[in-house]
């Protein structure tokens, strides 16, 4: 992985009136890195987003692509990069091929690189098959993959997907990925926005932001280390009950519904172990078990937003 930045943001600011949409956010992104930009709805993440596609100023701060500042000179960045928005724009009454050509032609693409790339391009998406289907009759999945192609088509350096897999089933979800591996050899960097935190296993750095701001940023590894205290988990039928009867006990800063279990964040496990169960059990609670597991990047995550003070203006639209 090159350690030449290929996307940096430094003190970057954009306001609706009183909202700060994104207020001081600063990383970096590598050649050959998927950088997750993390967070609810609302964040800031597709205001961001728009400020390095180069469609929408900022109000203050810079934002670089590929050595090219996107805040003065957006023009000058749009050939260096690829913008797929929650709603990309393609066109349903073109087939797949019309799709990918129309894209190659408005990138200057000559016809036999056009035609080398998108075969490479629509194998890796499970898309070869369908070249002369129109848009409109793929399935959800499969349109987001065509966008994926159409935004590659050109090769650019700097790769920005906003929410690529929201809505998108499983299968398509995994190739969409895979898609993005297949691109690291090739030096492209790519910041991808996600509300699913499990994604952000996927990337090499994630940045978790809420209200605008970047509250955490490293390796997912790393993250998970940064969780303060302890968790305890407890199976239960009810998750429900358990919750109401333990959040708030002695220790427990706050609890958080996980399909089946409740995690309880404690300060110290061992420490609080006894009198959770004791409480549970004089409430006729039934449970599984309770045990202590290690904390998620979502853990980091909720406990993260808990402790930023109201007063912080809100990030909406996003």
């Amino acid at each position: 992985m090159s350690s030449s930045p290929a996307i940096i943001v430094s003190s970057l600011n954009k306001h609706f009136g009183e909202v700060r949409a994104v207020d001081g956010l600063s990383f970096e992104v590598n050649a050959g890195e998927i950088f997750g930009l993390v967070g609810p709805d609302g964040a800031g993440k597709t205001t961001a987003m728009r400020i390095l596609a180069g469609v929408m100023g900022a109000d203050s701060g810079t934002a670089t692509i590929a050595g090219v500042d996107v805040v003065r000179d957006p023009e000058g960045a749009k050939s260096l990069l690829s913008y797929m928005s929650q709603r990309f724009g393609l066109y349903e009454d073109l087939t797949v091929d019309e799709n990918i050509r129309f894209y190659a032609d408005l990138f200057g693409v000559r016809r036999k690189q056009r035609q080398q790339r998108s075969q490479e391009l629509l194998a890796a998406a499970g898309l070869s098959d369908f070249r002369s289907r129109l848009a409109g009759n793929l399935s959800g999945g499969m349109k987001q993959k065509l966008g994926l192609v159409c935004a590659l088509i050109h090769t650019p350096k700097v790769l920005l997907l906003d929410e690529p897999t929201n809505g998108v089933d499983p299968v398509s979800r995994r190739d969409f990925w895979r898609i993005l591996y297949s691109l690291l050899a090739e030096g492209v960097a790519i910041l991808a926005s996600t509300s699913y935190l499990d994604e952000a296993e996927r990337c090499h750095r994630v940045g978790l932001l809420y209200r605008g701001q970047m509250l955490f940023c490293d390796q997912p590894s790393e993250l998970k280390k940064k969780f303060p205290g302890e968790i305890l988990a407890v199976h239960a039928t009810q998750p429900g009950k358990v919750r109401a009867t333990l959040a708030g006990a002695p220790g427990v800063r706050s609890a958080l519904m996980v399909g089946d279990r409740v995690h309880l964040f404690v300060d110290e496990a061992a420490r609080r172990l006894p009198d959770l169960r004791a409480r549970l059990d004089s409430a006729g609670i039934a449970y599984d078990s309770v045990q202590p597991v290690a904390a998620t990047i979502e853990d980091l995550f909720v406990s993260a937003v808990e402790s930023v003070p109201e007063t912080v203006a809100g990030a909406k639209p996003s």
